[in-house]
């Protein structure tokens, strides 16, 4: 019988999304098939924490007793309890990463560990313990493998995404920008489960996990962050490339990197999930400055969002910023300091990951891999899409049958 993969699941449950919610039934109901090694609460963007991860793990142990009668493997909930732990609440600041966290600690103890296995880090979130624990630890790069499920999060995570990049190239990275939006999106195909159905037809009425489920979209499967464990059960994780239940991907030789002057923008087409650096001159500030120089606004529709600016130190100044889809993008900059204030211009972001060379790229081993460029595989406006939404209907009632066992 194969090892079972050592896992450690970085989460912003309880956050702005509740599919993370969703997700952790999903875990917990498939508890026995991982060795779960951690449960770490990284919510770089709303009010996430462990409670609610410990709140998951007290459903679970209500419905422990049924499960248990179809697998000896589950772990005991007290096990669960003393590998939650809290990182980081918020985004690094420029350079990537601040202070150690219980979170960031734990992804280091944990990859230190003796053993013949990696350990499969699983992001649901952010990435700043990630880089936390890699600033703090470097010896573990080597130790890990990363599958990251990017696109939003990595909006939130430009700082912590760019120090990761920079400095750990050679990291085996899965990172996953649009593929696994295929798992939960809107299907014409009448042969394809609609996430829609599936609460009332498989799991209402079974267990207080499945009780809990309806609160989180009203029951409509969304769990954007479960195609980390497809990922692990269904196919060779060892080849990134090949057939998997988590999708299918590509290696790529660069993450792309646009540095833009704030003050004159760029009319460039620029692909989405790119790592985009605004840089201003401005007056020469004492280094000890700690608030925030400046913001961009960036306006969606009638949806405004603010980031904050970085003072380097000499006169500059600056922003990275990470657009999550297609769109033409406005934005502005806000200041107190007049050098940096009322510019403002429009993004063409495209959608192709990661799109046309730029000379400040930065270089990537050969272990990173990310989403299926093939037009062929596009699900819609979902690159790599169809690698993972061919598997719908086969993930999903399989996990129907463990609903059942909840009955």
């Amino acid at each position: 019988m194969a090892e079972k993969p050592r896992i450690l699941i970085s989460t912003d449950i309880g956050g702005t999304d509740p599919d993370d919610n969703q997700s952790m039934i999903h875990l917990l109901m498939y508890a026995d098939k991982f060795n779960i090694e951690g449960l770490i609460s990284s919510p770089s963007f709303g009010n996430g924490n462990k409670e609610e991860i410990l709140k998951m793990i007290d459903l679970y142990e209500k419905d422990l007793p049924k499960l248990k009668k179809h697998s000896s493997d589950f772990p005991a909930p007290n096990y669960l309890r003393s590998v939650s732990k809290q990182g980081l609440h918020g985004n690094a600041p420029y350079i990537g990463y601040s202070k150690p966290t219980e979170g960031s600690e734990w992804i280091v103890k944990s990859a230190r560990k003796k053993s013949s296995q990696p350990l499969w880090v699983l992001v649901w979130g952010g990435l700043e313990d990630v880089a936390q624990a890699l600033h703090d630890a470097p010896d573990i790069k080597n130790k890990i493998k990363i599958y990251w499920i990017g696109g939003p999060n990595k909006k939130w995570s430009a700082n912590s995404y760019s120090y990761i990049v920079k400095n750990f190239p050679d990291l085996w990275f899965i990172e996953v920008n649009s593929t696994y939006y295929s798992f939960f999106s809107k299907n014409d195909d009448p042969n394809i489960l609609k996430s829609s159905e599936y609460y009332d037809k498989y799991i209402k009425g079974y267990g207080h996990m499945g009780k809990d489920f309806k609160n989180y979209y009203n029951g409509e499967v969304k769990m954007g962050d479960s195609p980390t464990l497809f990922y692990l059960m269904h196919g060779n994780p060892n080849d990134p490339t090949g057939e998997s239940w988590g999708g299918s991907f590509e290696k790529i030789n660069r993450s792309p990197y646009i540095i833009v002057d704030g003050t004159k923008g760029t009319s460039e087409d620029i692909a989405f999930c790119s790592l985009i650096e605004f840089r201003f001159k401005g007056p020469v500030l004492k280094e000890s400055l700690t608030s925030t120089p400046f913001y961009m606004e960036t306006i969606h529709k009638k949806d405004v969002q603010k980031w904050a600016g970085s003072y380097l130190g000499d006169g500059n100044y600056a922003l990275k910023y990470i657009p999550k889809t297609a769109e033409l993008l406005n934005y502005k900059f806000v200041s107190d300091i007049p050098e940096l204030n009322g510019y403002n211009g429009t993004l063409n972001i495209t959608n192709l990951f990661p799109g046309k060379e730029n000379q400040t790229d930065i270089p990537l081993g050969n272990t990173w891999f990310s989403d299926k460029s093939d037009p062929k595989l596009f699900d819609g406006k979902f690159q790599g899409g169809k690698t993972i939404s061919k598997w719908k209907n086969d993930i999903l009632l399989d996990w129907a049958k463990r609903w059942e066992w909840l009955k």
